[in-house]
């Protein structure tokens, strides 16, 4: 089996077993090999009046090639008010447990109202911050809190250099930058070699998505 060492992507022409695609529920069509993590973005909830099919994604979630639920988030930016927000990401997680598999979060600007929400719910299952631009002090928090991270093209260089080897992840998102050269430019940063940092990434894969 070949491990996903791309945690977080939207090209579905990356479609392999080397990456994990980001869709919704009404987008997942599994190719052969393929993985998957399935969620609503915040940048596209509906207000409340529109029924959001979480029997269907709590269904798919049970697909063998879905490994993660997501991304969901919080987002200030986005059109959706929080409140919706907040009750939706809150779903999420309970299928998330349901499931036994982890989050890939979508955050922005709503760190105390997501760190509330882990303390009052207590996830088992681990939560990643994707697409993490923070500098250190917030990393360093977020750790101590219990989250992964995963980095794509754009981040404090400082940060990724800090970050414990244990909590680090790293992905594309919607860049086109591929995930080989993701890692070329982290292994230079971290001073260490690509393969060191492919082989402390996968450990990290088979704990939080294989659950070994």
């Amino acid at each position: 089996m070949i491990l996903p060492v791309d945690i977080h992507t939207h090209h579905l022409s990356r479609c392999s077993e080397s990456a994990i695609v980001s869709c919704s529920p009404d987008t997942f069509c599994p190719e052969t090999g393929g993985w998957y993590s399935i969620g609503y973005h915040p940048w596209f909830l509906s207000e409340p009046d529109v029924p959001m099919k979480w029997e269907l994604l709590e269904d798919l979630l049970e697909h063998p090639q879905v490994l993660a639920v997501g991304e969901a988030g919080l987002d200030k930016n986005a059109e959706a008010s929080l409140s919706f927000q907040l009750e939706v990401f809150v779903h999420h997680v309970v299928l998330s447990e349901r499931a036994g598999k982890p989050m890939v979060i979508h955050l922005v600007k709503a760190l105390d109202e997501l760190l509330r929400l882990k303390r009052e719910l207590r996830p088992v299952q681990p939560w990643i911050i994707h697409g993490f631009r923070g500098k250190p002090a917030l990393a360093e928090t977020l750790i101590r809190h219990g989250f992964y991270l995963s980095f794509g093209e754009k981040y404090q260089e400082e940060t990724l250099k800090r970050i414990p080897g244990d909590r680090l992840f790293l992905e594309t998102d919607e860049s086109d930058l591929p995930i080989d050269v993701c890692y070329k430019r982290a292994a230079l940063l971290r001073g260490c070699s690509e393969k060191e940092l492919f082989e402390s990434v996968a450990r990290n894969v088979k704990v939080v998505f294989f659950k070994q």
